[in-house]
């Protein structure tokens, strides 16, 4: 199955690259939230942050950095939002980060789902102690 990401990361499909390197490639979002939103990607195919190699995760880190700064600078803009979606609502299925430019009442508002209370604290215990528990089965790796 072929990727499109893949595929603009290998140069055969036209994007509007703002920035790469050995191992990472940034292009304008071709559906953005506002003028900037940039995506980066990964040059080589993992599907989510968990498929990503623990020696990718520190220079992926830098790149994201290196990128939010440099949006928020060319656009002129206050800060910026950087996400990354895993599986759901993931339209392409190979890592990418958005970066995108923010403005103080630029309508965008926070996460784009409604939030929602913990029923009790009985409930939110239940929650730490599973993801706790995850964590460590997971060990260090």
């Amino acid at each position: 199955m072929s990727c499109l990401f893949c595929e603009i990361a290998a140069g055969n499909t036209a994007a509007d690259v703002v920035y790469e390197d050995e191992q990472f490639l940034a292009f304008l979002d071709h559906r953005p939230l506002f003028p900037g939103h940039v995506l980066l990607i990964p040059r080589a195919h993992y599907e989510t942050l968990a498929d990503l190699p623990a020696t990718l995760t520190g220079p992926l880190m830098l790149a994201t950095q290196k990128l939010a700064r440099a949006v928020e600078s060319a656009l002129q803009a206050e800060g910026s939002f950087v996400a990354m979606n895993n599986r759901v609502s993931q339209s392409v299925p190979h890592l990418h980060i958005h970066i995108v430019p923010r403005r103080r009442r630029d309508g965008l508002k926070g996460f784009f789902w409604p939030r929602r209370q913990y029923a009790d604290d009985a409930e939110k215990e239940a929650v730490v102690r599973a993801i706790r528990s995850a964590v460590q089965q997971l060990g260090t790796s």
